[in-house]
């Protein structure tokens, strides 16, 4: 069993593509007592059909489709390694960040004032990751317990060692860009290659 974290299909695009290096999150109304956090160092993106995902970003294109259902064959085609974390706590921090993912300001000021399941209104999970591609990708069908409002889940995955794993951005670039974004938002990171 392999670590899959559950992500509109749109932002694992825009992860997969090296337009988006971060992940915001707030949580699901699954988490659990204490909330959402990043508790694994490295996870599968796994693409969600959440109906109205265009609504929430400002680039990209998701066609509407139907939840998956049961049995739907899909395709896990990319990895994320978790480089560093934070909370932001402060609204424009929150904000400087928008040129470095597709989120509307909308969709981010309404997860950062939510309150509920262990989470303070006026806060943000982020974490910054380095995307891979995973060749070859890993080929599922739609089970039940892929399914509910939860970030988390385990996945099937026979022979995680014989994938290679390319990095969507480059080293240097990614680097850069990893002390970028944690300087914008006032954070000393020790960042791990």
């Amino acid at each position: 069993m392999s670590i899959a974290f559950k992500e509109w299909q749109v932002i694992c695009e825009a992860l997969a593509s090296g337009r988006q290096s971060i992940i915001l999150r707030k949580g699901g109304i699954h988490e659990g007592r204490d909330g959402f956090r990043f508790e694994h160092p490295s996870f599968l993106l796994f693409p969600t059909k959440f109906h109205a995902q265009n609504d929430h970003v400002r680039e990209g294109n998701f066609t509407p489709d139907k939840e998956w259902q049961l049995g739907d064959a899909f395709q896990i085609t990319h990895q994320a390694e978790v480089l560093y974390t934070m909370t932001l706590t402060d609204w424009e921090k929150v904000e400087a960040l928008m040129p470095y993912h597709i989120y509307t300001s909308e969709t981010l000021k309404d997860r950062f004032d939510w309150e509920g399941k262990g989470m303070a209104s006026g806060s943000i999970h982020v974490a910054f990751v380095r995307v891979s591609e995973l060749k070859p990708s890993l080929h599922l069908q739609y089970e039940t317990r892929f399914g509910g409002c939860r970030s988390w889940i385990e996945v099937p995955d026979e022979d995680p060692k014989h994938r290679s794993r390319s990095p969507v951005i480059a080293e240097e670039a990614r680097s850069a860009l990893a002390q970028e974004i944690a300087t914008l938002c006032g954070h000393k990171v020790s960042i791990h290659s």
